[in-house]
């Protein structure tokens, strides 16, 4: 892909899971803030939003293939983005079943399902990708305020809410790890908006909430550690 002196040193970032919903419209909004974007989607070959956004984009938007669920194809992506350096790495990721179900009756395959996608697989792609990451950027997931456990005062969403708690303490390990470098780690909880997963009733759209989100995304940049944030900047308890 040739580029212009300009784009050469525009920030980059990868989005995981950039299809549709809130991760494409992140990578909208990184592009409209002069960006560059790395997307994934599940099927290269099925028409998505991604798409539409990369046919306009003037080569600066690039999708790549990669179901989070299938660790195998990791290293794939990884050799592919190898030439890359990437200021932020952020993946979105979420299902949720049994909503209603008391977490004592949830079926075991629903319980796998949720949180090997919710909790596991993100992990798995920030630890086979963040070398790509800058030793001064900022890695980042799609946690929920539904993940907070002093929060959680009505139940419901039982397993879904341990999903995004154990992410939050996965991510927290990962930080501790790192905890000698310069990088930004942020768990996002965004709120309730209407996505697929959110549905019609969530009260907050996607042209109100992701703007928000970038903000508060790309203010963490350079301040190293963990922070588990709202759509406003505000820390949410863990």
């Amino acid at each position: 892909m040739s580029s212009t002196g300009s784009e050469h040193h525009s920030p980059q970032a990868l989005v995981v899971g950039a299809s549709r919903g809130l991760g494409h419209a992140m990578a909208a909004e990184l592009l409209g803030r002069g960006w560059r974007v790395v997307g994934t989607v599940r099927d290269t070959a099925a028409r998505t939003p991604l798409h539409d956004l990369a046919d306009h984009a003037d080569g600066r938007v690039t999708i790549e293939q990669l179901d989070i669920n299938e660790p195998g194809r990791l290293p794939l992506l990884r050799e592919r983005l190898a030439h890359r350096r990437l200021d932020v790495l952020f993946v979105n990721a979420g299902i949720t079943s049994s909503e209603q179900t008391p977490i004592g009756e949830v079926t075991t395959a629903d319980f796998i399902d949720v949180m090997v996608t919710n909790a596991l697989s993100p992990m798995r792609v920030i630890e086979a990708l963040e070398d790509l990451v800058s030793p001064t950027g900022l890695i980042g997931v799609m946690s929920s305020g539904q993940g907070s456990i002093t929060n959680n005062t009505t139940g419901g969403r039982e397993v879904y809410r341990g999903s995004k708690a154990a992410l939050n303490m996965f991510l927290r390990s990962f930080a501790a790890r790192q905890s000698g470098t310069r990088r930004a780690f942020v768990l996002m909880a965004p709120g309730w908006i209407r996505t697929a997963l959110g549905g019609p009733d969530a009260p907050y759209t996607l042209e109100d909430s992701v703007p928000l989100l970038v903000d508060v995304l790309l203010s963490r940049r350079g301040t190293p550690g963990l922070a588990y944030l709202d759509r406003f900047g505000k820390t949410v308890p863990w």
